[in-house]
Parts: structure tokens; C-alpha cells; sequence
């Protein structure tokens, strides 16, 4: 192996820019040279490729975002974009390919690895949701929990001055685990999320009991994908049978996507980002890299996108005893 690319796919995620950076560096202190990929495989399909140095990659370990850009791309779902992706990279040398992003990142992955075996790819879990299966956090999902836990601890100071009832909507289409952990460590009052059915029963059965014990205010965390509804939906059902607060709705949406990496976010990231290069250079194809229980460890992609992380029972326990 001589030349290798690297992309970002997928939802942005806080410290896809240190992977970036690590694998540029690992391959270059490896003897390869490396090109970045632009938008994705969009990018990929019109061969949008640069070439990478260390300098490409300087101060940008601390950057939210991607430097590569990130973009969805209906090209690459058809055989004839994947075509002209394969001959992109069989034009610019590229033997294997590090692919940073999520379940739809790797499906991508994996069908284009079947019509070209040739090239070899190995990818990093970027998301936010911390949903996928080989590894125990994926990048970005660290500096999303605290980039939302400090500004539900805002919410909640003006909530506490005011008797307020909030419903905060944090992201989680269809995985709790933003919620679940934002909840727990803000003090939440419930939170519903897509893994477990919403009782609004239960829920106003909850509020009661908190009144009843002298709250001044409460916070419920409602993860997008709730089933019963989003954050205005469900409030708007718990007003008409709980009026001892004034009900507030918070949408915090993208911003749980932005800002700079924690620590742990980039180290994590330059773990992975070196780990796969190496991958690459072992001949391991075709796998996901992950970091459980601090070692590296390595996930074949049909078992990343097929099985995902369950919520930890024992944390759903947790919001029950505590709140």
C-alpha cells in the first residue's frame, strides 16, 4: 500500500478533524502519501481529491466541524457514481481509503467494497449519537453531551427563578443516549427517549409527585425521536392536564453538533485516526475501529451497521431513583 485517502461522511461531528489529522500524520510518518477527499463521497464521485502534508492538518485538533466538508450524496447510491468514484481513485493511485462517519458511511463502504475489491477501506465511528455497535463512544459523542449538559443547566437556572416546566429536545433520531446521559447528569426530572415507550401518564404522574414535593421547577429531556411526539408535541399534551407551571419548550438542535472538542473527544479521535491507518497497512479491510474498554479493537462493517449499542438498563434505572 502506497497512497490512501480520507473523508468525512455523514452528520459533522466534534473531533472528526483530530481522526483527520491523525491519519495524515500516521501515514505520512508510515511512508505514504495521503489525499483528503472533499464532501464525501460526493466528493469521491467527482474526484474532488487534495493532497495532504502535515501542514495540511496543522492547528486544527481543536476545530469543530470537518475541514473536509461532509455532504449526502445520491450519486454514490447508484452504480454508475460508484463507477466514477472507483475510477477517481484508480486515477489518483488511491489503494485504500479511511472512511470517518456512521452506519450509512460504512453501508457505502461495503457495497462499494463488493463491486471493488481492489480497494480497501476501514472506518472510524463519527456521530454524535453514540449508536454504533464495537465501540464504547464514538467520536463527537463527549462534546455533544457536554455542549448540551451546559445549556440545560442555563434552561434550568432561569426555569428555578420563574416555577418553570421545561421540555429541552436534544438530538437522537433514533438512539437515547444524548438524552439519557444529559438528563442524568442535569438533574431531570424524565427522560423520554426512542428506545422505551412514553407514558404521558406516567410522565404527569411524575410532575405531580415533584410538585407535591415542593419543586419549584422542573426539566424533562425529550430525545427527537421520542415516540410520542417531539418537544412541543408532548408539552402541548402535558398543558392541558398539568397547569401548576408555566410550560417552556427548548429546541437545542444544532449547536450539539458544534464547538470545539473535549479532551477525551480528541484523544479518542487520534486513537482511532492512527488505528486505522495501521488497520490499512495489517491488511485488516472491511472493519469499523472502536475503543472498548480502552483497547483498540476492530468491528467488521455488517456488524457495525447491523447490531447498535442498547441503552444501559441500569442508567434508565438511575432517572427513576434520582429525579
Amino acid at each position: 500500500m502506497k497512497k490512501i485517502a480520507v473523508f468525512t461522511s455523514g452528520g459533522d461531528a466534534p473531533g472528526m478533524n483530530a481522526c483527520i489529522r491523525a491519519v495524515v500524520r500516521t501515514a505520512i510518518h508510515e511512508g505514504l502519501e495521503v489525499v483528503g477527499i472533499m464532501r464525501g463521497y460526493q466528493g469521491m464521485v467527482e474526484g474532488d481529491l487534495v493532497p495532504m502534508a502535515k501542514h495540511s492538518v496543522s492547528n486544527i485538533i481543536n476545530q469543530g466541524g470537518t475541514i473536509l466538508r461532509s455532504a449526502r450524496s445520491e450519486d454514490f447510491r447508484t452504480a454508475a457514481g460508484r463507477r466514477r468514484a472507483y475510477e477517481n481513485l484508480q486515477r489518483s493511485g488511491i489503494d485504500g481509503v479511511v472512511a470517518i462517519g456512521g452506519d450509512g458511511t460504512f453501508t457505502g463502504a461495503s457495497v462499494f467494497m463488493s463491486e471493488y475489491p481492489d480497494v480497501k477501506f476501514v472506518g472510524c465511528p463519527g456521530t454524535i449519537d453514540n449508536d454504533l455497535y464495537g465501540t464504547d463512544f464514538t467520536i463527537g459523542y463527549d462534546t455533544a453531551i457536554n455542549t448540551a449538559m451546559e445549556a440545560i443547566d442555563k434552561i434550568k437556572d432561569t426555569a428555578n427563578a420563574h416555577d418553570r416546566l421545561f421540555f429541552i429536545e436534544v438530538m437522537g433520531r433514533d438512539a437515547g443516549f444524548i438524552a439519557l446521559s444529559t438528563g442524568i447528569a442535569t438533574g431531570a426530572e424524565a427522560i423520554l427517549v426512542p428506545e422505551t415507550s412514553t407514558s404521558l401518564d406516567d410522565l404527569i404522574h411524575t410532575l405531580e409527585d415533584g410538585y407535591q414535593h415542593k419543586k419549584n421547577a422542573s426539566i424533562v429531556i425529550v430525545a427527537e425521536g421520542d415516540d410520542a411526539g417531539g418537544a412541543f408535541q408532548i408539552a402541548e399534551a402535558v398543558k392541558k392536564r398539568f397547569s401548576h407551571y408555566e410550560i417552556k419548550v427548548s429546541i437545542l438542535g444544532h449547536m450539539q453538533r458544534g464547538g470545539s472538542p473535549t479532551c477525551m473527544e480528541r484523544v479518542r479521535a487520534s486513537r482511532m485516526g492512527m488505528a486505522a491507518v495501521q488497520a490499512l497497512l495489517d491488511g485488516k479491510f472491511g472493519v469499523m475501529i472502536g475503543i472498548v474498554n480502552n483497547e483498540i479493537l476492530h468491528t467488521p462493517f455488517d456488524q457495525a451497521i447491523k447490531h447498535h449499542l442498547d441503552l444501559n438498563p441500569e442508567m434508565l434505572r438511575m432517572v427513576e431513583i434520582l429525579s
